[in-house]
């Protein structure tokens, strides 16, 4: 089992497959992926490497991030070989949602079991200003598909003071009838955003104290669930969660790592720098890979210091997929 000094135990990884993103969201990459020709990702064998060293020391659940995952044409065949691993129960993508109406047949018969889509706003005119495409009617209905197919859907919002603070009653009419997880996240600080932090940065928890006044009531986490707390209502088909990453004690149930499209594992997402396990990685020896993942897991530190306005090596979320 993958554990750290402070006791904590690493059941789940995100693993970026690129950090190419089609979309330019304001907290994340308002002026488009800056990147140039996407290159030296980690390869469809490499990444079974990978799956082979943490499902050996107990990772179980594995999250595809980006960027945008789905922009990899390799994405099915990455699946399949992460499915066919015996000790991962649970594989997981983060998208933007675009080619979720094309493709989650394709990923559900693969072995994909949830996706995490980014809507900031149900309203289609602001959607697009956010994100730079008139894609929300077709991601609804790729939503619709995947629910009908058995595969697990959590909608992830970004909080922002002049953009969707004020629709939280918009959003729970939305999933009052829909099976699905809406999640709130608070904006975070990153090394390229101090200026839209500023402005747009608001705590979820008056939100929470509206839930319990509302009604909904705490629900109990998985092991292996995130950092989200979740409510439930008697009168709702969906879930609330909250993400709230400068609360007191938030990096005390820390159960996940990441992997960067490179190969560089990154012990937090703001971590002052990946550690580059490329070479182990290419070499193909599990065994070693594991030994040098337990070896490294030795430097984690016991917070990301986010509240004392540390960002790290994080520019933005797109790096390391959020």
């Amino acid at each position: 089992m993958l554990n750290d000094s402070f006791g904590r135990r690493f059941h789940y990884l995100r693993l970026s497959i690129t950090d190419v993103c089609n979309y330019r969201c304001d907290y994340c990459l308002p002026d488009g992926y800056q990147g140039g020709k996407p290159s030296g990702f980690l390869s469809p064998a490499e990444i079974e490497t990978v799956v082979g060293a943490f499902a050996s020391l107990g990772t179980h659940k594995i999250r595809l991030t980006g960027g945008e995952p789905s922009l990899r044409k390799d994405v099915p065949d990455i699946i399949q070989r992460i499915h066919a691993h015996p000790d991962i129960h649970h594989i997981g993508m983060t998208t933007n949602g675009f080619s979720l109406e094309k493709s989650v047949d394709t990923w559900a018969d693969c072995g994909l079991d949830s996706v995490n889509i980014s809507i900031d706003s149900l309203d289609p005119k602001m959607f697009n200003a956010i994100t730079g495409h008139n894609h929300l009617p077709q991601i609804l209905r790729g939503i619709d598909r995947a629910l009908s197919l058995g595969i697990k859907v959590k909608v992830n919002v970004v909080l922002m003071k002049t953009i969707n603070h004020s629709a939280l009653q918009r959003f729970l009419a939305w999933i009052k009838a829909l099976p699905i997880t809406l999640r709130f996240i608070e904006l975070m600080q990153t090394g390229d955003n101090q200026r839209l932090f500023d402005r747009e940065h608001v705590s979820g928890q008056p939100i929470k104290a509206r839930l319990l006044e509302d009604g909904w009531l705490p629900f109990l986490r998985d092991k292996a669930a995130g950092p989200a707390e979740e409510f439930y209502h008697t009168e709702s088909a969906g879930r609330i969660g909250l993400i709230m990453p400068y609360s007191k004690d938030f990096c005390a149930s820390c159960n996940r790592l990441r992997l960067s499209a490179t190969g560089k594992l990154h012990l937090c997402l703001f971590a002052e720098q990946g550690l580059d396990l490329r070479d182990t990685i290419r070499a193909g020896d599990v065994d070693a890979l594991a030994s040098q993942l337990e070896q490294l897991l030795g430097d984690k530190q016991a917070s990301h210091y986010l509240d004392a306005g540390f960002t790290g090596a994080t520019q933005h979320l797109a790096m390391i997929g959020g």
